[in-house]
């Protein structure tokens, strides 16, 4: 791995950039830390004779190029729980599943509601090797009382607001919220979440919780709150993001919230689209419930998962976004009712939902456009995030779609080791990991095509075209 931008050319790669329509097995030049030119535009200036002979050589033969991920929702716990995560960590682990970019939620404590906060969470996130954007709290404290003074953590630099852990139970603060997030140009990303009605549920309420005799979350605790947010997001016209959408029925609120005009965006998690109820209770059967499963919202039902494939395909929902929660074992060992809620998501992200694309419920293209430029876009970032266009930062995710491996918590490298998929064997994992012409991950496996200068190297030919 490489600590300094190089001058990098990506061989014969399968290049998949869903913004630009890019579907093709072909190269990429990347110097100065930006996207050089793809293709037959390598021949073309500035001086790629030049560029190519200081270039090392990546064969990417059998291997898919993309833009580096994006990720809209994580949980990188500092300050306040570093015993969870650190942002070093955590951007580290994110590296390793492909995330070139990452957008960290306020549940910190404290909580990042303040600008003072807000600096100190850059500071750290500066030495990372990927880019973390820090999204700010909608309510002081994530009380739920008051709006923070919104104005100016946007000018100090945050891309979103949310109280993500908690839902804006208020009303007319989520209403406020949404008043500013019209002037701000920036989205309020809620956790819709109805807590008289999830009333400290344990998984979703069904069968499974009847059968399991766990206390159920019913899908109504969430749609509510979709339902009540698109109704102000309508008579504000500010931008809602949906966080972790996880029922058919809030697929169909929002369905008809875009149908309507509504200025809305929405997200899936990987967990919400390949485990359901029923994989908690066959995981049950012999040891008993395994609180590694224990996620908020919810796993739900078959049908829900399939109408969220369906929403993904139809661009109901905008962006797959990993909701990385990552826990101490002490977290999550206190049994079914006070072991913590979450999934440390990063690092097994890509191959769960390379399973999609094997089963043909996705196509690889939808999927990249989901983990790429359709984060990019809920953000306002999509000409610098998610992209392989020429002139923007050398960000690149290079993964193997046919590699498979076996899921061992204990070899994670975020400290979260909390994970519904260990031992589960999986199909598709990163290679490669370059943000901003920096190589910051490479699988040990790929080293080997990783080549000298391409002036010194035996294979002289121009890049095909």
């Amino acid at each position: 791995m490489n600590n300094e931008a190089i001058s990098l050319f990506i061989r014969g790669g399968h290049i998949v950039d869903p913004g630009q329509g890019i579907d093709q097995v072909d190269d990429v030049l990347v110097a100065d830390g930006k996207i050089v030119q793809i293709g037959c535009s390598c021949t073309r200036s500035p001086s790629p004779s030049v560029i190519l002979s200081k270039a090392k050589n990546l064969d990417a033969s059998g291997l898919i190029v993309c833009p580096g991920f994006v990720d809209l929702h994580c949980h990188l716990r500092e300050p306040g729980f570093e015993e969870k995560e650190t942002i070093a960590t955590g951007t580290k682990a994110a590296a390793a599943g492909g995330f070139t970019t990452v957008c960290c939620m306020p549940n910190t404590n404290p909580p990042i509601d303040r600008p003072s906060v807000l600096a100190l969470v850059k500071t750290k996130a500066s030495e990372s090797l990927i880019t973390v954007f820090p999204i700010g709290c909608v309510t002081r404290g994530r009380k739920g009382r008051e709006l923070t003074d919104m104005a100016g953590l946007a000018g100090a630099g945050v891309i979103a607001f949310s109280d993500d852990g908690d839902p804006v139970a208020n009303s007319q603060l989520m209403r406020r919220a949404l008043e500013h997030s019209l002037n701000l140009g920036l989205p309020i990303i809620d956790h819709c979440e109805d807590r008289s009605l999830s009333d400290d549920g344990i998984i979703n309420e069904g069968r499974t919780s009847t059968r399991l005799g766990l206390k159920g979350i019913p899908p109504a605790a969430e749609e509510v709150i979709v339902a009540r947010d698109l109704i102000l997001a309508k008579s504000t016209k500010g931008h809602l993001h949906v966080a972790h959408v996880s029922t058919a029925g809030s697929v169909e609120l929002i369905r008809r919230a875009k149908e309507d005009g509504v200025s809305v965006t929405a997200e899936v998690t990987p967990h919400h689209l390949t485990l359901t109820d029923e994989s908690i209770a066959r995981k049950s059967a012999n040891k008993g419930f395994d609180t590694n499963f224990k996620v908020n919202p919810p796993l739900r039902t078959e049908q829900d998962v399939e109408a969220l494939i369906k929403g993904l395909n139809d661009g109901v929902i905008d962006a797959i976004a990993t909701d990385h929660a990552p826990h101490t074992l002490a977290d999550k060992d206190r049994g079914p009712e006070l072991a913590t809620f979450g999934i440390s998501g990063f690092e097994t992200a890509l191959g769960c939902l390379m399973g999609l694309v094997h089963m043909r419920k996705i196509s690889l293209t939808q999927l990249i456009s989901k983990l790429t430029n359709g984060p990019s876009k809920v953000i306002d970032r999509s000409n610098e995030l998610g992209t392989l266009r020429s002139g923007a930062p050398a960000s690149i995710t290079i993964f193997d779609p046919d590699r498979e491996w076996v899921v061992h918590s204990r070899n994670f490298v975020s400290r979260g080791k909390n994970t519904p998929y260990d031992g589960f064997r999986l199909k598709g994992r990163t290679v490669a990991t370059i943000a901003g012409g920096t190589i910051i991950y490479m699988d040990d496996l790929l080293r080997s095509r990783f080549e000298p200068a391409f002036c010194n190297s035996e294979r002289s030919e121009e890049p095909r075209g």
